[in-house]
């Protein structure tokens, strides 16, 4: 089984640091790289397209809402329209950065709040699909499972890719559960292990009510943000070997 080892990467800002990317870019096959609205600035961006380039990792925007104090975590209320046109700006500063670097964007996934709301509310993921679909029709989406985003980008002509979210609970939809309760976020390392396992292994996860939910993604998302990041996506991938995996991004997936 190919399966792609994806990240979110290049959140600092300034002489702000967060997480440890050059040691996550030897561990993952794809990055979604912060372009400078939730986090990232031009410097980072372009150090970390070249840095992913020298190791042939695929490169994403991670596109989000303008709100750095938040960490785009938090609901922003703006205009469908001057949202979409700010998928369009995130995706084209990330491009034009790549193609100085001789390379190209081959994906885009939403952040936080934006990638949540989107994912639950088909008539808010359909223009911002589309948004991006107008920008490049050859992106693929990477995206936690939704039928909204799904159903938009096969109205739009796009791919889309589910991606499984191991630290992160889930609710009986599939949808990812509010950061707010308790429990959303899973800490324990065994656990995130666990979840990957039986993702791998039976096509499931149990959701935060205890149900068992079918998914069958391609990926497998690391937050970079997150403390221990490098050693969890090191095990990660040597769970994934262990079982016979591949570890391929998703534009070289068939």
């Amino acid at each position: 089984m190919d399966i792609d080892l994806n990240a979110d990467l290049a959140e600092g800002y300034g002489a702000w640091t967060i997480g440890d990317d050059a040691a996550l870019l030897d561990i993952v096959s794809s990055a979604n790289i912060a372009c400078g609205f939730h986090a990232g600035d031009p410097l980072i961006m372009a150090r970390t397209v070249r840095l992913a380039a020298e190791r042939g990792v695929d490169i994403g925007a991670h596109v989000g809402f303008p709100d750095r104090q938040g960490f785009g975590r938090r609901v922003m209320q703006i205009e469908t329209e001057e949202l979409a046109t700010m998928v369009i700006y995130q995706l084209g500063a990330l491009a034009g950065i790549a193609q100085a670097a001789g390379q190209r964007v081959t994906h885009m996934s939403f952040h936080g709040a934006l990638g949540n709301l989107a994912a639950g509310d088909a008539a808010l993921a359909l223009p911002l699909v589309r948004a991006v679909a107008a920008f490049d029709p050859a992106l693929t989406i990477i995206s936690s499972s939704s039928q909204a985003i799904e159903g938009a980008a096969a109205s739009a002509g796009l791919r889309v890719v589910t991606t499984f979210l191991a630290d992160r609970a889930y609710d009986d939809a599939g949808l990812l559960v509010p950061r707010k309760l308790p429990n959303s976020v899973i800490h324990d390392p065994a656990l995130v292990l666990e979840r990957v396992r039986r993702m791998l292994d039976s096509g499931t996860v149990i959701t935060h009510s205890g149900k068992p939910l079918a998914m069958r993604p391609r990926s497998i998302l690391l937050h970079g943000d997150t403390d221990g990041a490098v050693d969890l996506a090191r095990r990660i991938r040597a769970e994934i070997e262990h079982g016979g995996g591949r570890i391929v991004p998703v534009s070289r997936q068939t």
